[in-house]
C-alpha cells in the first residue's frame, strides 16, 4: 500500500512538472518562434551556390547530398537565431513581469493587512484574506502570463493545462483548505471546542489552513487505551480540514456549553417506587437545582429563538425504565460539557451514601440478578 502510494505522487509529480515545462515553452517560445513557412526554405534555395563552370560535371547523387546538407545547416542556424531572438525579445517582458511582482506583493500586504483590521472576527479576517489572496494572485499570475506570451490564445491553453495539473494533483489540499475556509466563515468549531468528527473527540488546540489539532478526549464509545471517560488522554490527534466536507461534527461546547447528563440507579422490584424516587429526587435536587437553573434558562432562550419547543426543566428529572429482573431509576441533569464526569462521580457518592443508612433498609432494596431454578420428576412434572 505506501509503495502503491508512494509511485502515486511520483506520478502526480511529474506529471505537474511536464505539465509546467510545456506551459513555459509555450508562453516564452510559441509566439516569438513563429515563422512563415517556407521561408527558410528561401532563404537556404538563396545561399545554394552555383554549380562550377569549368566543364566538369559532378554526378547528381553527389550534387543533391550537397544540397541537403546546406540545406540542413541553414535551417538549423536559422533557427538558433530565431530562439536567440526570441530571448532577447523576452528579456524587456521579464523585467516588466519582476516589476508587477514586486507590486503586487506589496500590494496584497497591505490588502491583508486592511481585510485583517477592519474584520469582525480573526477568524472570519483570515479566511477573508487567504480568499482574496487566492483570486488577487490568480489575477496577477494571469496578467504576468498574458505579458509573457503575447497571444491570448497561448495563455488560456497555458492556464489551461497547469489548472487541470494542479486540480488533479492537489484535491486532498484544496478540499481542506475549502474546509478550513467554511470553518473560518461559519465557525463550526474554533480553538477550546470540544467536538467529535469522525472517530476522533477531544478539544481542539490549533487549526492550520490544511489540519485541526485536537486534545484527545477519551470515552466507552472511544476506547483510548488507557482512559475510558470524558477526560484528557494526553495524546495530540490532527486530522485534515477536508472532514469537514464529508464528515459529521458535532460540537459540545459552541454555542451552549452544557450537556444533558444521566444516572442509572437500579432497584429490586419488591423496592418501594414512590419511597425511592422520594429520596433519588432530593439528593439530585439538593446536589443539582441551583447548579441547572441558569443553564435551563439559556438553553430555553435559544430554542425559543430557534422556533424550537422551549420547555426546559430547571430541575433534575427522573425517569423509570424496566429491566429483567429490576427496575432503573434514571436521573437526568444539566451539566457543563467539560465536567461531566466529576458532577456524575459526586452524584453517585451521594446516592450509595444514602442508600446505606438504616432508615432505608426494607424500602429501598438494591437490584440483583435472579434465576429461576425448577425440578422436573422422571414423570416430566414439575417437582415440588
Amino acid at each position: 500500500m505506501q509503495s502503491a502510494r508512494a509511485r502515486l505522487r511520483g506520478f502526480r509529480q511529474a506529471t505537474i512538472l511536464a505539465v509546467a515545462i510545456t506551459a513555459v515553452l509555450l508562453l516564452i517560445f510559441a509566439p516569438g518562434g513563429a515563422q512563415v513557412p517556407g521561408e527558410a526554405d528561401h532563404n537556404s534555395a538563396e545561399q545554394v551556390e552555383p554549380a562550377p563552370e569549368d566543364g566538369l560535371q559532378q554526378p547528381e547523387e553527389e550534387v543533391e547530398i550537397e544540397t541537403l546538407g546546406r540545406a540542413a545547416r541553414d535551417e538549423l542556424r536559422a533557427a538558433a537565431n530565431n530562439i536567440w531572438t526570441g530571448f532577447l525579445l523576452t528579456l524587456p517582458k521579464v523585467f516588466v513581469l519582476a516589476l508587477i511582482l514586486i507590486l503586487a506583493w506589496l500590494f496584497s500586504r497591505l490588502l491583508r493587512l486592511l481585510i485583517l483590521r477592519f474584520s469582525d472576527r480573526w477568524e472570519q479576517g483570515r479566511a477573508i484574506s487567504a480568499f482574496a489572496m487566492v483570486g488577487f494572485w490568480l489575477l496577477v499570475f494571469g496578467i504576468a502570463a498574458s505579458i509573457l506570451a503575447g497571444d491570448f490564445r497561448a495563455l488560456l491553453g497555458s492556464l489551461g493545462l497547469v489548472g487541470l495539473a494542479l486540480s488533479w494533483a492537489l484535491q486532498t489540499p484544496i478540499e481542506s483548505f475549502t474546509g478550513w475556509l467554511l470553518n473560518s466563515l461559519k465557525g463550526y468549531y474554533r480553538i477550546g471546542d470540544r467536538i467529535a468528527v469522525g472517530d476522533v473527540f477531544g478539544d481542539v488546540f490549533r487549526i492550520d489552513v490544511l489540519t485541526t489539532t485536537l486534545w484527545e478526549i477519551g470515552g466507552m464509545d472511544r476506547p483510548s487505551g488507557h482512559v475510558h471517560a470524558e477526560q484528557p488522554t494526553g495524546r495530540l490527534i490532527t486530522f485534515p480540514n477536508n472532514e469537514i466536507l464529508t464528515g459529521t461534527v458535532v460540537n459540545l461546547t459552541r454555542d451552549f456549553p452544557f450537556v444533558w447528563n444521566e444516572l442509572d440507579v437500579a432497584v429490586a422490584n419488591e423496592s418501594d417506587l414512590a419511597y425511592t424516587l422520594s429520596v433519588l429526587e432530593g439528593i439530585a435536587v439538593e446536589l443539582l437545582e441551583d447548579h441547572m437553573k441558569e443553564p435551563a434558562h439559556l438553553y430555553e432562550a435559544i430554542l425559543k429563538s430557534s422556533g424550537l419547543e422551549s420547555s426546559v426543566p430547571n430541575r433534575p428529572q427522573l425517569f423509570l425504565s424496566p429491566a429483567d429482573s429490576w427496575v432503573n431509576i434514571t436521573i437526568r441533569y444539566l451539566v457543563e460539557a467539560k465536567r461531566r464526569r466529576p458532577w456524575q462521580s459526586e452524584l453517585v457518592r451521594r446516592v450509595m451514601t444514602e442508600l446505606q443508612r438504616p432508615e432505608h433498609a426494607g424500602k429501598i432494596i438494591p437490584a440483583y440478578h435472579r434465576r429461576q431454578v425448577q425440578f422436573v420428576d422422571h414423570r416430566g412434572r414439575p417437582g415440588q
